[in-house]
């Protein structure tokens, strides 16, 4: 979808307008919304960041999924300009240094590498990186950035974040915030469920498994849907990946595979390495339980369209190789 499709269906007369999630766990699902809604999500964020009319936001998203229609419903909101690039993996290669930009994980990797375009992130003003998991290396890099960096909390159904967490600074902190008039609870499985009337007319009960603080603010240890059941044992995909990425240079996921002794079976799948050197990493770095009983070679790992790890896809390669 191009700027001006998008703000031709936001300018006319129907109140809705059609979105799709991204289908980082199975497939791309539609999802009308309301543009109303998603004029108080623009401006809950735009409050919480102070962002003011003129300032410069950046679109480097794709507008087929909310992320990228968010930004340009933030600058309709606030009056801000907005400059656009194709999304691509530079984005800053041609444009000055924005006031405001939403990345993926994997755009602000690649702009740190490049000495002209790591000066342009370090002046962006607020960064905030969703759409992927941040790991520690890129964490660590954005540490002596001098402006607020935030990684996102949200999805489709909340119309983009709900909630940011900085990520460096004396503000640095492992727990999102909510903004205002977000709540967050705990059901009976340990599940994330948010209550954001001004965004969501019900409340919306997520796959996330996390833990609450006395403040209200929470963290995410992984996905429901994520968790592997090995002889009894819970084990969720996204920590085994956390503990093993610094650890692991090449590209890898977790994912699991039905076993007639175990029920299911944890599975690493990886692009190119020493699958021997993988095991003595994989038996030094997990706990007992956790370590993979698969060790499968890939040419490529599967992402949704927007980047994301594509877990279901990843379990039916897991399963056919297995």
């Amino acid at each position: 979808m191009t700027l001006d499709e998008f703000l031709a269906e936001w300018h006319n007369d129907d109140e809705r307008l059609l979105v799709h999630t991204s289908g980082s766990t199975g497939k791309p699902k539609p999802l009308w919304v309301e543009k109303r809604r998603m004029e108080a999500s623009a401006r809950m964020t735009c409050d919480f960041l102070g962002l003011h009319e003129g300032d410069t936001a950046l679109l480097c998203l794709p507008l087929d999924y909310i992320a990228g229609k968010m930004m340009v419903v933030r600058s309709l909101v606030r009056n801000l300009h907005l400059v656009t690039v194709e999304p691509n993996g530079h984005p800053l290669s041609t444009l000055p240094s924005p006031h405001f930009a939403a990345m993926i994980p994997l755009q602000v990797w690649n702009s740190l590498q490049v000495p002209e375009e790591c000066a342009k992130l370090r002046q962006i003003q607020h960064l905030i990186i969703g759409g992927g998991a941040i790991d520690e290396k890129l964490e660590a890099a954005l540490q002596d950035f001098p402006h607020a960096v935030w990684s996102t909390y949200g999805m489709t159904e909340t119309l983009s974040h709900v909630a940011l967490r900085r990520l460096n600074g004396p503000g640095r902190s492992a727990w999102y915030q909510p903004f205002e008039g977000v709540n967050v609870s705990l059901n009976a499985e340990d599940c994330l469920v948010i209550d954001a009337p001004k965004v969501c007319s019900e409340r919306l009960v997520t796959n996330d498994i996390g833990v609450l603080d006395a403040d209200g603010r929470f963290r995410i240890l992984g996905r429901k849907d994520n968790v592997i059941c090995s002889a009894g044992v819970k084990i969720q995909t996204e920590e085994v990946e956390r503990l093993l990425r610094p650890h692991i240079d090449t590209a890898f996921m977790i994912t699991k595979c039905h076993d007639e002794r175990l029920g299911e079976a944890v599975v690493l799948l990886y692009e190119a390495a020493d699958e021997t050197l993988l095991r003595e990493v994989c038996r030094q770095v997990l706990p007992r339980y956790w370590q993979p009983r698969r060790y499968l070679q890939v040419n490529h790992l599967p992402t949704t369209p927007n980047g994301k790890p594509a877990r279901a896809a990843a379990q039916r390669i897991a399963e056919r190789k297995v």
